[in-house]
Order: structure tokens, then C-alpha cells, then sequence
């Protein structure tokens, strides 16, 4: 919840304080994670009731990566980068950024995370289970540099380098560039998975109290990804069965004789740019007003080898290659602003505001030629070039939205006496999608009928927030947090996934849903208390969420009867979701050589149960009334503990999670695990211009555990087993050696 001025949460770039529902994770924790790591790993590693999952040791797969928080999938919640909404962070998104493309790691302040309802002041159109807002770190004061070299298992190397300005003037103008290359080979399978990012961020101050920012960010990203996995093919052909790739021949072979179990390759290949203006002034001692401008554009192709789609006859010869590469191409150009008044009066602190943002969005699939292995000619790469072979030979579909978004919020915190704070505010919030199919092959769909195209607004005048912190006693605070939150539709195209009304199978199923349809809220409520000393940290709380008109894809009956199944959009009415988080951090130690020893652990209980049956597909309704939800365990516990002497220090991360239902009917799932990662760090001290330097070992997956972590990527199973699944990242090695210059 919003904090008064005179209380807000303190961060420096090595420690942070957590207050009532936000959880606050700064750069000491980060430096113990290898270099480039997804910052949400991080944020989940040491955040009670997070849990995320990847199929790389550093969470940067796009494919096989995904975050839940308290049940709520990371397309269910808010999240900013300076005050910058990145909204829908799920896989193929054209409405949002993913933040491990906004950002470089190294470059990020603090993050924060509201495992409340999220504060009213969260510009999110997504925002159903909570808010995670990072900051990015400030350019130095003083003119410096920093370097860093990782390198590590399976070829793996990441460079970083950021040099900081300085006061340039008498204003205290300063600035900081800053440039970061990833390149690792998958630890199964063949392929490169290569990441660069190029940074900028300058800062002008204004007088005593206000400033102007600007932020720049560039990523292209190149990647092979990992094949797809079911609990029968683990079964049949082992844990390390990728793509074929770069096996032409034997892909080859598989498509001409029907075996679809694998395929010859997958992958992406993504540029985005991002950027942002602040305009942050204090224009009285009590009147403060801040502004951001901002612009992100994003150009996504998603591949691979389908089997199911023969190449046509290529290069002038008499046959095709049995398989054609599918490539769906993503775009969406975001624009928007930010702007807000806080007023210090008596003992409150009033804050209003608006966000605006316009979104233009397009998805669309097309076939390219494969080339005939008599040819020898060399195969398409999943990163691009896809027209080696001539024009894409077909184009199932073409789909263009615009979805504009306006919020206002309201919010008071009234602080009756110095320990405690009411907060009580408001958001008011309309996002319309307008658009949909601009063409269709009939040969691919199957039908003549026209897709989905149309509009659909969600809106909602009031959603509240309450909030109390009350600190009764020092290092001591019981909170409350009370929330109703909204979250615009989905945008996806014909079979995207998700519960998209766009991606039902015509425009008749679409025109029914116009007239249902209602955009899934929540209540979310909140109890806890925190107690704070030198030694102790210690906090616990408990949580409700209540659900409603929860929206799941499903196939029914059409006009036609039973044998007529059409796939469409389904309102799963309630859900509800309980839980207990509990956490504690001590350093026992003052002095001696035992002060540098620091240990946390947390324990995490979610109980999310669906309130409704689902459609089977065949005119009946699977029994998933009260069954679990898919992906996310009911029980986490996360442990570190932490020594450093002089400048060595030595760190071991334990987590356990514990099964997680495959199928909605839960007659499915996957094991529990322990995964553990080991980390140790010496800081050599200065060596001529070479200032601070360090270096760092990390072992990923110490007991090499054999264990599933991304589930559901391609939707998860009514009942039984699926290709919908990734095995984690087996024992890797990383190094790192970094310094600074000043």
C-alpha cells in the first residue's frame, strides 16, 4: 500500500525493509544469484507464495518459463518498471513486455511486491492477484565503471559493462550506458540461446526535491527452445530427449513415416524497445506531482517444424520436404502516460491520478518451405530467415487489434498518530479491445465461416482498497489489506491459447460471448503481522481470494448438436483460493567471525480449489468442481543460509516444492522435489584501476534432481497426460569475475 513521504520504504542498492503486504528485495540478495538470472527468480527464491519455473538453471528460456503468486498466474498481475506498466508477462504476449527484455539485471534498484490486493496507484490492466514494481538503479554520483565476465556449463558466457557519468555540471546532471551479451548452448538438445540488451538511463535534477529521468532500453533475443514433454514420452524415451535439431535427416525421416512424437525444431527471435520520460517535481513542501511518458514496441516471431504440414514442391523439383516451418509473427507498438498529485494536509496523505495507454497489436501464422533433403540444401534456422525457400506458401490468418486503456485512482492515507496508517482508496478502470480477423485460409481452418472480429470492453467505476498498518509496539506491526480488482480481456489470436474471446473458432461463437461474456474480478483479502529487530525478522500472514467469472477455454456443443463441437470461451464462475505464508530471517551474531552469518527460511500452504465443472469437449462437463489448481503446489519451503568472513562469503539455497496437479481433473500430476543451488563469492580487494575485484562460483541444481518445472505451456489436459510440460535444468557450473574502475 502507498506509504506517507516521511515513511516510505527504505532502499539502498544492497539492503531493503519490507512493510505491511509488500515484500522488498534488494541488490544483496540479487548479487548472490549468477549474473543475468531472470530477476523474478530471484524475487521468488527469497518471496513466501511465489513459485517460478524455467527450463534453463537461469530462467531466460522464454518458452519454458512462468511465475505464479498465490495461485495467480503472472497474466494475472500488475507489474511496473519505474512506474511503467509491463502488463501480461505470459509467452507470446502483445499486451506487455516481459521484464527480463526491459530491463538488464544488473541495472535494477529494488524490486517490490505486493502480495495484497496492489496498490490503487498500479497503472495494470491485468493486476487480479497482487503487484511486483522494480526500480531501476540511479547513475553514480561519481564518474565509474563496471565489468563483469560469466562463464560456465554448456558453453555459457554473458558479458556486462556500465559506465556511470558523473556529475557533468553544477546541476548534478549525470548519466549511465550500459550493454549486456548472454550466449549459452541448451544443456540438452542442439541450439544457441543468445541474448543481447543495450541501456540508458539519465537523470537531470531540478532544484532541491524534483528531477526529470529518462530510461532507454534495447533487447534482441535468439532462441532455440526446448522440446515439449509429456509424462508418457519421459516415460518412453528418457529426460534428455530434445528436437531433432540439428539432425536434418533424422527430423526428415521421422515426417515422412507419421512420427510426430518429436520434432526437428522450435524457437523464437524478439526485438523490443522501450522508454520512458519522468517528470517528478515538488512544487510546494506538500504538493508533489509526477508524470511518465512512455513507449515500448515489440516484434516477436515464435517457430517450429510441423510435421502436420507438408513443405510444397521447392527449388524446382518434383517433391517436398515432409514438414514446413510454422512461424506466428507477433507485433505491438504500446504508448501511454502516467500522472499523478500527492497533497501532505494535516495527518493525511492524498494522492490522484490517471493512466493512459493505447495499444495497437497483431498477430499472425504463416508456412515456409523446408528444403528437400536430396537437395542439400541447408534447412531454415528457427531465429530467422523463414523465406530462404520463397514467400511463406501459406497464411492461415491474420488478426489486428487496438485496445486503449484509461484508470483513475483516489487514495488517503490518513495517519492519526505516528504508528499508524488508513489507507482507503479507489480505482476506476475501462480498457476496449477493438478488431480481430483480417483474413483466414478456409484450407487451414476449415471452414468458410468468418474468425473472431469485434470489440469488448471491461469496466468497472468502482474497485476499492482498504488497507491498516498499525506498528504497536517498535519492530512489531500487525497489517490488513483488503482489495477488488478487474482485468481487461485476453488478446489472442485463432488457437493462440488462453481464454481469449478473439481465439474461439468463428464469429458466431464470437457475437454470443459479446453478449455473456464478463471480465474475471476478484476480491482479495489480506491479514498479517511483522516483527523487525537487528537479529530477527519474522513475519506471517494469511490470505482469501475470492474469484469470479473466472474464464476458461473449452469446446462445446454448436448449433448442430452433439456432433458439431465448437471451441469458445467459458465462464467457470467462482474461485477460491486460501493460504498461509510465514517467513524468518535471523542474524545471530554481532560481532566476531560468526557475525557474518545470516539464515532465512519461509513456508508457504496454498489451498485454490475451481468452483465449477468444465466442458469435456463432447456435450458433458468434466468433474473439476472443488479439484486443485493445475501448476502451482499446495506446499513451498525455501531456505538460505549465508556466511561471510573478511571477503569471503559462501551461500546454499534449499526449495521444495511439493505435487502439482497436470490435469484439471487432478488425475494427474508430477512429484514433489528439492532443488539446491550452492554459491560462493571473494572479493580480492583492488588491483591497480581494477577496484572491487570479485569473483563468483554457483553451482545450479547441486544434487542434480531430476525434476519437471514448466507446466501448461500448451494448456493442460481436461484429464490424463499431455505435450505440455519441461524438465529443469540439470547440475550446471557458472563463474563470474567482475570489478569496477573509477
Amino acid at each position: 500500500m502507498p506509504q506517507p513521504r516521511n515513511e516510505q520504504i527504505s532502499v539502498t542498492r544492497s539492503h531493503s525493509i519490507s512493510h505491511g503486504s509488500e515484500q522488498t528485495v534488494g541488490q544483496k540478495v540479487m548479487q548472490q544469484f549468477v549474473p543475468g538470472t531472470n530477476p523474478l527468480k530471484v524475487l521468488a527464491a527469497r518471496t513466501p507464495g511465489l513459485s517460478f519455473s524455467s527450463g534453463d538453471a537461469l530462467g531466460l528460456d522464454a518458452w519454458s518459463s512462468s511465475l505464479y503468486m498465490r495461485g495467480f498466474f503472472w497474466n494475472e498481475l500488475g507489474m511496473t518498471l519505474d512506474g511503467i506498466p509491463l502488463n501480461d508477462q505470459s509467452y507470446n504476449t502483445v499486451s506487455g513486455l516481459g521484464l527480463s527484455q526491459a530491463i538488464i539485471t544488473n541495472n535494477i534498484g529494488f524490486m517490490s511486491v505486493s502480495q495484497g490486493g496492489g496498490a490503487v496507484n498500479v497503472a495494470s490492466n491485468t493486476n487480479l492477484g497482487g503487484a511486483i514494481q522494480v526500480h531501476s538503479s540511479d547513475p553514480s554520483d561519481r564518474m565509474e565503471g563496471q565489468v563483469s565476465q560469466m562463464f560456465g556449463s554448456n558453453a555459457s558466457f554473458r558479458t556486462y559493462g556500465r559506465f556511470d557519468s558523473g556529475k557533468l555540471n553544477s546541476t548534478g546532471t549525470k548519466f549511465y550506458i550500459s550493454y549486456a551479451r548472454s550466449d549459452t548452448h541448451k544443456w540438452k538438445g542442439g541450439g544457441d540461446q543468445l541474448q543481447q540488451q543495450a541501456e540508458a538511463k539519465l537523470v537531470q535534477p531540478v532544484g532541491q526535491d524534483s528531477h526529470i529521468s529518462a530510461f532507454m532500453n534495447w533487447s534482441n533475443n535468439s532462441q532455440w527452445g526446448y522440446a515439449d514433454m509429456s509424462l508418457a514420452s519421459i516415460r518412453k524415451y528418457g529426460w534428455r530427449t530434445d528436437d531433432y535439431y540439428p539432425d536434418f535427416s533424422k527430423a526428415y525421416a521421422a515426417a515422412a513415416a507419421g512420427n510426430y512424437d518429436t520434432i526437428y525444431d522450435g524457437g523464437q527471435h524478439q526485438v523490443s524497445y522501450l522508454g520512458g520520460l519522468t517528470l517528478d517535481f515538488a512544487l510546494t513542501n506538500n504538493l508533489r506531482w509526477k508524470t511518465i511518458f512512455y513507449g515500448n514496441s515489440e516484434v516477436l516471431y515464435t517457430t517450429y517444424g510441423n510435421p502436420y504440414q507438408p513443405s510444397v514442391n521447392t527449388m524446382g523439383g518434383t517433391s517436398a520436404a515432409p514438414f514446413s516451418e510454422q512461424v506466428w509473427q507477433s507485433h505491438e507498438v504500446r504508448y501511454g502516460m502516467t500522472s499523478s498529485v500527492q497533497y501532505n494536509i494535516a495527518h493525511n496523505t492524498i494522492e490522484s491520478g490517471i493512466w493512459l495507454e493505447n495499444n495497437n497489436q497483431e498477430q499472425s501464422n504463416y508456412f515456409y518451405n523446408e528444403p528437400t533433403l536430396a537437395s542439400g540444401a541447408p534447412p531454415l534456422l528457427t531465429i530467422g530467415p523463414y523465406n530462404t525457400y520463397g514467400k511463406a506458401f501459406m497464411s492461415p490468418y491474420g488478426f489486428k487489434w487496438t485496445t486503449d486503456t484509461f484508470q483513475y485512482f483516489l487514495s488517503d492515507v490518513y495517519h492519526p498518530v505516528h504508528n499508524l496508517d488508513i489507507h482507503a482508496g479507489l480505482r476506476s478502470m475501462i480498457t476496449t479491445t477493438s478488431g480481430g480477423a483480417q483474413w483466414q485460409d478456409p484450407a487451414f481452418t476449415g471452414s468458410t465461416d468468418p474468425l473472431a472480429n469485434g470489440s469488448l470492453t471491461a469496466a468497472a467505476a468502482f474497485l476499492p482498497h482498504v488497507a491498516v498498518n498499525y506498528r504497536f509496539l517498535p519492530g512489531h506491526e500487525v497489517y490488513f489489506d483488503v482489495a477488488e480488482n478487474m482485468r481487461g480481456y485476453q488478446v489472442q489470436a485463432y488457437e493462440g491459447g488462453g481464454a481469449s474471446p478473439w481465439s474461439v473458432q468463428n464469429q458466431a461463437t464470437f457475437k454470443g460471448l459479446q453478449k455473456t461474456l464478463r471480465p474475471e474480478r476478484d476480491w482479495v483479502y489480506l491479514v498479517g503481522y511483522r516483527y523487525t529487530s537487528q537479529p530477527v525478522i519474522a513475519s506471517i500472514d494469511a490470505y482469501h481470494a475470492d474469484a469470479y467469472h473466472r474464464l476458461q477455454y473449452g469446446e462445446v456443443p454448436g448449433s448442430q448438436g452433439l456432433g458439431n463441437i465448437v471451441g469458445t470461451v467459458v465462464d467457470t464462475g467462482h474461485v477460491s483460493i486460501y493460504g498461509v505464508d510465514a517467513a524468518l530471517t535471523i542474524q545471530p551474531f554481532k560481532r566476531g567471525v560468526m557475525k557474518g552469518l545470516s539464515a532465512f527460511s519461509s513456508i508457504s500452504y496454498n489451498h485454490s480449489t475451481y468452483g465449477s465443472d468444465f466442458p469435456n469437449g463432447s456435450g458433458g462437463y468434466a468433474d473439476t468442481r472443488g479439484k486443485k489448481f493445475v501448476n502451482f503446489p499446495q506446499i513451498m519451503y525455501k531456505a538460505n543460509i549465508t556466511y561471510g568472513y573478511k571477503g569471503a562469503e559462501v551461500h546454499l539455497d534449499a526449495n521444495y516444492y511439493s505435487k502439482r496437479y497436470f490435469s484439471y481433473t487432478n488425475d494427474t500430476w508430477v512429484a514433489p522435489y528439492w532443488l539446491v543451488n550452492l554459491g560462493a563469492r571473494y572479493r580480492f580487494g583492488d588491483y591497480g584501476p581494477l577496484k572491487g575485484l570479485t569473483f563468483d562460483f554457483s553451482v545450479y541444481n547441486l544434487n542434480n534432481t531430476k525434476y519437471i518445472s514448466m507446466m501448461g505451456e500448451n494448456g493442460n489436459p481436461t484429464s490424463g497426460d499431455a505435450y505440455s510440460m519441461e524438465r529443469g535444468a540439470v547440475r550446471q557450473y557458472f563463474g563470474t569475475i567482475s570489478a569496477h574502475f573509477y
